[in-house]
């Protein structure tokens, strides 16, 4: 596994350089065939890379899914070499998620008979999935159970919710005028644009999680003029499919509060929230199979970041998330993995994907919530 790792981990692949994540793509093939004895799918959508493995030909009852790019630029392992110290391993992308795929990897390869699943490894997550978003829906849909093999929660906790995304931009249009000599001419974007950060922030709900965020606002070009235009970014996360429409219908009613100013709303929903009752009967699962492995039973999260494990259980595929690597630092100079931990992951992974695989022991699908498909 370690190897395997380090293989991987040797090939940076930032989402952003296609040709990167093109070559990334080329390394995991290797070692997936080298583990599977199958060469992948290779799948290329608006230049992004992806790898898909099915096995049989009927239709995939455990979708496993992860993804091969980063957030780090190439040249990170000029100042982030890969090494292992002891127990702790290093290097960019290998906490989220290159780990994490070798896991998968080394689960599958354990399992005798791997009829009706499949292997997606996507290569834009970190940018929002804006080119796998509908294969990911595609190959979710109708699966008994979405296993996703991102890193762990803290002390290795699965994932069993995170919290829906969504983005908007609310734009201001008023009227320019001379800022000394007639200003009461204008209609003031700025003064607008400060009514609107205050109406979104309003839409917030502590109690239920909810966050609605400004963050990036700019208006005006020139400080002695009234600004005719602004803009204002907002950031949302929600518990519930609930919130989430609650907060869009909220959005879309905004309205001006200066006369003659207009408003123009763009973005929305970009992730379903993976709740609860998504993950809690694959949880459920993992605990006994854990007792049966004599390992310690994994315990549930709730995160605030969201990952394609969203989308899954936005189509109403029961979802299990954090499988992947245990260790921490994701996105940041301590990224690690703990590698004693890592047999272990790759050994309940595999008993999950036979478990649902066995006839009668499927999980019902959950109704679909707002946001998923292949047509969001």
């Amino acid at each position: 596994m370690l190897a395997d790792i380090e293989e991987l981990v040797g090939c940076e692949s930032p989402s952003s350089d296609l040709a990167a994540v093109a070559a990334s793509a080329d390394v995991v093939a290797r070692v997936g065939a080298r583990r599977l004895g199958r060469a992948p799918e290779r799948i290329v959508q608006a230049g992004s890379t992806h790898l898909r493995w099915r096995f049989g030909d009927g239709p995939a009852r455990v979708l496993l899914l992860g993804h091969h790019d980063t957030v780090w630029p190439i040249g990170s392992l000029a100042t982030h070499p890969y090494t292992v110290d002891g127990d702790v391993l290093r290097g960019p992308g290998c906490f989220d998620m290159k780990a994490g795929l070798v896991v998968a990897l080394h689960a599958l390869a354990a399992v005798p008979d791997l009829t009706g699943v499949t292997l997606l490894v996507t290569g834009d997550e970190e940018l929002g999935s804006p080119t796998s978003r509908e294969l990911i829906c595609a190959e979710a849909t109708g699966c008994a159970a979405a296993l996703v093999l991102e890193a762990a929660a803290d002390g290795g906790a699965l994932k069993t919710e995170r919290k829906g995304v969504s983005l908007y931009r609310v734009g201001v249009t008023g009227r320019s005028a001379h800022a000394g000599l007639e200003p009461w001419r204008g209609v003031n974007a700025t003064v607008e644009l400060a009514h609107q950060v205050l109406a979104v922030e309003a839409l917030a709900d502590p109690a239920l999680g909810t966050t609605v965020t400004p963050t990036v606002a700019s208006a005006g070009s020139t400080t002695n003029t009234v600004p005719a235009g602004g803009e204002l970014s907002v950031d949302v996360r929600v518990a519930s499919t609930v919130e989430q429409q609650r907060i869009d219908a909220a959005m879309h009613g905004l309205r001006p509060v200066l006369g003659g100013a207009t408003l123009e709303l763009g973005g929305g929903p970009n992730r379903p929230p993976l709740e609860a009752s998504s993950s809690q009967p694959l949880l459920d699962r993992a605990v006994a199979l854990a007792s049966a492995l004599g390992l310690p039973p994994p315990r549930g999260a709730a995160v605030g970041g969201a990952s394609d494990g969203n989308f899954t259980a936005g189509v109403g595929t029961p979802t299990l998330d954090g499988l992947g690597a245990v260790g921490g630092g994701a996105h940041a100079d301590d990224e690690h993995v703990l590698v004693a931990e890592l047999p272990a992951r790759a050994a309940l992974v595999a008993a999950l994907v036979a478990d649902v695989l066995e006839p009668g022991r499927e999980a019902a699908p959950t109704a679909t919530a707002s946001g998923g498909g292949r047509s969001s």
